[in-house]
């Protein structure tokens, strides 16, 4: 389905989403909440996308060992360019299968930011990640919560996550949850709010306008939310952003 179709996502959409600053803001949530070692850390990213966030890993801890699984080629050619001393591997972890031997039990530390909510069986791709992880292997996740809009149904969004429903899910994947909250209220809620209320305008603001960049009015919104979006993020039952960390 086209819902699914993430080459040409990525074709079409790289641009906006390395200019959202809700994804910089999810980066931000992610290198705190880590922890990794300054040297020894092997941090995996599942899910990689285009690997923005396995460049800014990178800019964090230049000596770690990195690898980012994806199962678009696309993708992965698109991350390997941005970080081309880090090892990416274009798999389908839902399909299963055991890693490569190299890969197996590799990872200290882990990554799933905005993936578990475009798969039919979420818990099932958990399960299947753990086979990259060391024995004690931390996992950091972040899923959207609050509406869905135009724009999440057309990526192919199946559902939206709350912290308890994200800890249910990490639980049953076999996971010891040490937390599941929500973040980032109110400016991210107002963020999402105003993507929401755009409705399917918003589909061509970030196919932009022929040149590879998001339309004039998704750059100006983009723009007004990024300080806000830059503040120190609160971690509450109220932010729409949801995030869990687990071993």
């Amino acid at each position: 389905m086209a819902r699914d179709d993430w080459d040409l996502h990525w074709v079409e959409l790289a641009a906006a989403t390395s200019r959202n600053p809700a994804q910089a803001l999810r980066r931000r949530i992610v290198r705190s909440l880590l922890r990794a070692p300054d040297r020894g850390a092997r941090i995996l990213d599942v899910g990689c996308g285009q690997g923005d966030l396995i460049a800014d890993v990178r800019r964090r801890w230049p000596h770690a060992e990195l690898c980012g699984i994806d199962r678009s080629s696309c993708a992965t050619e698109l991350a390997r360019s941005r970080v081309p001393d880090a090892r990416f591997v274009r798999r389908d972890v839902l399909a299963g299968g055991d890693p490569d031997s190299d890969l197996a039990g590799w990872a200290t530390h882990a990554v799933c930011s905005e993936v578990l909510e475009h798969v039919d069986e979420p818990a099932l791709l958990v399960r299947n990640a753990r086979g990259y992880f060391a024995s004690g292997c931390r996992l950091v996740v972040t899923v959207p919560g609050g509406p869905m809009s135009a724009f999440d149904r057309h990526i192919g969004h199946r559902r939206h996550y709350t912290p308890a429903s994200l800890r249910s899910l990490l639980t049953g994947a076999g996971l010891e949850v040490e937390m599941a909250t929500g973040a980032a209220f109110p400016f991210f809620n107002l963020f999402r709010m105003a993507v929401i209320l755009r409705g399917e305008v918003i589909l061509n603001d970030a196919r932009g306008e022929g040149a590879g960049s998001p339309s004039l009015p998704m750059r100006a919104a983009m723009g007004a939310f990024r300080p806000l979006l830059a503040l120190p993020v609160p971690h509450n039952r109220w932010g729409w952003q949801i995030v869990g960390v687990a071993r």
